[in-house]
């Protein structure tokens, strides 16, 4: 089985790489702008006419698309997260028309939950960011385009690697650099939203199975972990995993990214039956292989 991995040196991308190339019979191929990808491709630029080409001589049987923009501005926004799935589903239409599509969405999408209600996939879309309006847009994008495409609704992620501008790796990046002193602050805005985590290594499971699954698939599936989780709640297992033993100081408002959505979670009921897929890893787990992965104090920091 051929399979490109859009996005393949990201955050995401590379989990799914990782578990896809552990397979056996699947011939992996990378794209994005990495100078060491097969397919050098940036899709909030590339050519649609030129991307069918390029594509046609890989002749993949699946194609996971992992690029994104998390919330840089909204220009880049949609150039990345709308104009890039319209591109790469225009593309694979004439190139590979029968190419089983597996596309990243994001929760945001959904907007602000009801507290204690868990979201479903057919739940209105009410992005409050251009961030989650334009991550809606890519997936009405793959959605409607005829193909044999399913869209990936993602949680938050965490876990080994992440991103020193997610919530978890700036949490656990500003943890480290205050290191031992019990006189450091580390200050935060409000923690008191709720928010579903998963773990990167539970979502790149789910991608493996929704690539590689026979028959069709759901077009929507949400993958997160299943519970509404404080924000609070994660920076003290941060804290307690990275034997912080300073003072956090929480005050003043979150990131403008998570502005007026106080309570996420979804509903994973529908990945369950379609994939055979739930999480395996722990809150703490996850937090635990964050904290393993940025290495020993003094180590040079990680970039996004």
């Amino acid at each position: 089985m051929r399979i490109l991995v859009l996005g393949h040196t990201g955050y995401l991308g590379r989990h799914v790489a990782e578990q896809l190339s552990a397979l056996g019979g699947v011939r992996l191929f990378g794209g994005g702008r990495s100078p060491v990808a097969d397919l050098r491709v940036d899709l909030a630029t590339a050519d649609t006419g030129r991307l069918a080409e390029n594509l046609a001589d890989l002749s993949p049987d699946a194609v996971v698309n992992c690029a994104g923009s998390l919330g840089a501005d909204p220009v880049t926004d949609a150039e990345v997260n709308a104009r890039g799935p319209a591109v790469l589903c225009a593309a694979l239409r004439e190139a590979a028309p029968t190419a089983r599509l597996v596309h990243l969405g994001s929760a945001a999408e959904y907007g602000a939950g009801e507290p204690g209600v868990p979201v479903t996939e057919d739940a209105p879309t009410r992005p409050v960011t251009s961030y989650g309006a334009t991550k809606l847009a890519g997936t009405v994008a793959v959605a409607s385009s005829g193909l044999d495409a399913v869209v990936l609704r993602v949680g938050n992620p965490v876990g080994p690697g992440a991103a020193p501008m997610s919530l978890p790796g700036g949490t656990a990046l500003r943890l480290r650099r205050a290191g031992g002193d019990r006189d450091a602050v580390v200050r935060f805005g409000d923690l008191s939203a709720h928010r579903d985590f998963v773990d990167v290594r539970d979502l790149a499971r789910a991608v493996v199975l929704a690539a590689t699954a026979s028959g069709p698939l759901p077009r929507v599936l949400n993958i997160g972990g299943g519970r509404a989780v404080r924000i609070r709640e994660l920076v003290q297992g941060m804290v307690a995993v990275a034997g912080f033993r300073g003072r956090v100081d929480e005050a003043g408002i979150g990131s403008a990214r998570s502005a007026g959505v106080a309570w996420q979670c979804s509903d994973i009921t529908a990945a369950r039956e379609a994939l055979g897929w739930e999480p395996r890893f722990t809150l703490t787990d996850s937090l635990t292989a964050l904290w393993a992965s940025l290495g020993a104090p003094g180590e040079a920091d990680p970039v996004a």
